[in-house]
C-alpha cells in the first residue's frame, strides 16, 4: 500500500524545469532585441497652436457612361462635369490653397473598377496627395 501512495505523490508533481528554460531563452532574446528596436516619433501638438478643423474632401464621381464630375463638399455648389485634365487642374488648385485637401473617388455601381484605377493613376502621376475611395453602404 505504501508503494501506491508513493506513485500517487509522484504523479501530482509537475516538472517546471522546461518552462523555466523556455522563459530564460525568451528573456535573453528580448534583452538582445530591445535595444535594436528604434522607437517611433510622436508629434505632439504645440501649446498655443489652434487646431484647424478638417477640410471636407473633394469628391470625384465617375458616372456609368465614364464621364467625370467634381463635387466640392466644402461649398454648397453641386457637381460640375469636368474632363480629366480639368479635374487635375481643379484638384491642384484646391490643394495649392490648402495642403490638407483630401480627394475621394466615388463610382457608379456599374462602372468597371479599371476606370476607377485609371483615375487614381492619373491623380498619382500628377502628384495629387491624399487620394482615397468613397464607399457608400447599401441602403
Amino acid at each position: 500500500m505504501t508503494e501506491r501512495r508513493a506513485k500517487r505523490r509522484l504523479m501530482n508533481e509537475i516538472n517546471v524545469v522546461p518552462y523555466i528554460d523556455v522563459m530564460l531563452v525568451l528573456l535573453v532574446i528580448f534583452m538582445i532585441t530591445a535595444p535594436l528596436i528604434s522607437p517611433g516619433q510622436i508629434e505632439l501638438p504645440q501649446i498655443g497652436k489652434s487646431l484647424t478643423p478638417p477640410v471636407a474632401p473633394l469628391e470625384v464621381i465617375i458616372k456609368a457612361d465614364g464621364s467625370l464630375r467634381l463635387h466640392d463638399r466644402a461649398t454648397s455648389g453641386g457637381e460640375q462635369k469636368v474632363s480629366r485634365t480639368e479635374l487635375v487642374e481643379a484638384i491642384k488648385r484646391k490643394q495649392a490653397q490648402n495642403a490638407e485637401q483630401a480627394v475621394v473617388i466615388a463610382a457608379d455601381k456599374s462602372v468597371r473598377y479599371e476606370e476607377v484605377t485609371n483615375v487614381m493613376d492619373i491623380l498619382q502621376q500628377q502628384q495629387v496627395k491624399k487620394v482615397g475611395l468613397l464607399a457608400r453602404p447599401k441602403s
